[in-house]
This record gives C-alpha cells, sequence and structure tokens, in this order.
C-alpha cells in the first residue's frame, strides 16, 4: 500500500450546462464534485488523464486532491458515472476525510475468472457489484476483487464470503447476494415444453 498517495491537481469550476460541461471533456477534463461534512461541497476539474492512470493502478482507495487556495486534502472516490453506451466516466463524486476519522463508503466488488459452471452452460448472474464498509481511509481499498473461477451451478457469493483486509468492516448484511450461477432458462423451458408434449 506504502504511504505515497496520489496527488491529484483539482480546479474549481462554476456550475456548467450541458454543452459547458462537454467542452470541459473534450479538454480532457472530468468534472467532478467533493463533499463531506468538514467542508463546502466544491465543483472541480480534475485531469481525465491522471484521474484514469489513478483509478487503473488499483492502488488505496484515498487520493489527495490539491485545490485552489486548499492546499491538499485527503479524499475517497466516492461515485463515478458512465457514459451507458461509451462506458467512459463521465463525473466523478470525491468524499472528503480525515484520515483518523472511520469513514463509510461503498466499494467495488470485481469478479474475476471464468466459473466452473459456465463452461458447462450456466450463466453468471451479476446482482450487485458494491458493498459498504467502513474503516480508516487509509485502510479501505480501491476495490475488491473476488475469484469465482471455482463456482458451479447453483452456488451463490454473499457479502460474508469476500476477502476483506483487516481493519474493515462490512456494513452490507452478510447474506447480500453477489453473484449467483443459474442454469439458462431457455433450456429449462424447452425441458418443460417437451414433457409437456410427452
Amino acid at each position: 500500500m506504502g504511504n505515497m498517495k496520489a496527488c491529484l491537481q483539482a480546479q474549481n469550476r462554476s456550475v456548467l450546462n450541458r454543452s459547458g460541461l462537454r467542452q470541459l471533456r473534450e479538454k480532457g477534463r472530468l468534472p467532478s464534485v467533493v463533499f463531506g461534512k468538514h467542508m463546502t461541497t466544491t465543483m472541480i476539474h480534475i485531469s481525465m488523464k491522471e484521474f484514469n492512470q489513478w483509478n487503473r493502478s488499483g492502488n488505496s482507495g484515498v487520493i489527495e486532491l490539491e485545490l485552489d487556495g486548499q492546499g491538499k486534502i485527503p479524499v475517497l472516490l466516492e461515485e463515478v458515472q458512465r457514459d451507458p453506451l461509451t462506458r467512459n466516466i463521465l463525473h466523478a463524486d470525491f468524499l472528503h476525510v480525515k484520515m483518523d476519522e472511520q469513514v463509510r463508503t461503498k466499494i467495488t466488488v470485481e469478479y474475476a475468472g471464468t466459473p466452473a459452471g459456465v463452461k458447462l452452460g450456466g450463466i453468471v448472474q451479476v446482482q450487485t457489484t458494491q458493498i459498504e464498509v467502513e474503516g480508516l481511509p487509509e485502510r479501505l481499498p480501491s476495490h475488491i476483487v473476488a475469484d469465482i473461477s471455482d463456482m458451479a451451478i447453483g452456488e451463490t457469493l454473499t457479502a460474508a464470503q469476500l476477502n476483506i483486509p483487516p481493519g474493515v468492516e462490512v456494513l452490507s448484511p452478510a447474506e447480500e447476494l453477489l453473484v449467483s450461477i443459474v442454469t439458462p432458462r431457455l433450456e429449462q423451458s424447452a425441458a418443460a415444453d417437451a414433457e409437456a408434449g410427452a
């Protein structure tokens, strides 16, 4: 994890209409907002390239924003909005944190591997890709990877089965369903039709 926190230069922005936001994005800037109980909500924009580099690196969830007139402040990435078609990030929400205060946030669960059940014709049904957690900011990972390659048809993965780093508490219910491997409905209904016809 290390103590080297990524730092993004942030610039304040006035409230922009849609075309203004589009122009910002065309210049390689990502419109964002920073909020938290210790500060007033601030509209900013940051470098899309720098943000993507940090986001892909999979480092700790805490990042520093260098704000005009406020110096560096630690934040957690709370949420990103993506274009439904291109999957490009359109907007980011950052939560201002104090490093010695517990914080509640949602983190993304990434599912790795091809489940054994899929090789036998099963289908992966993803119920959610986020869980709610609490912990000190530096303990919170930016995401959690769940290996689902051993899952057979009929098996499920719940929040309780995730591999959570020490110092992080999961607030989502232990039995919350994340992923299940199901049999394809088409085959079931075809079989049922065949039986009904027999």
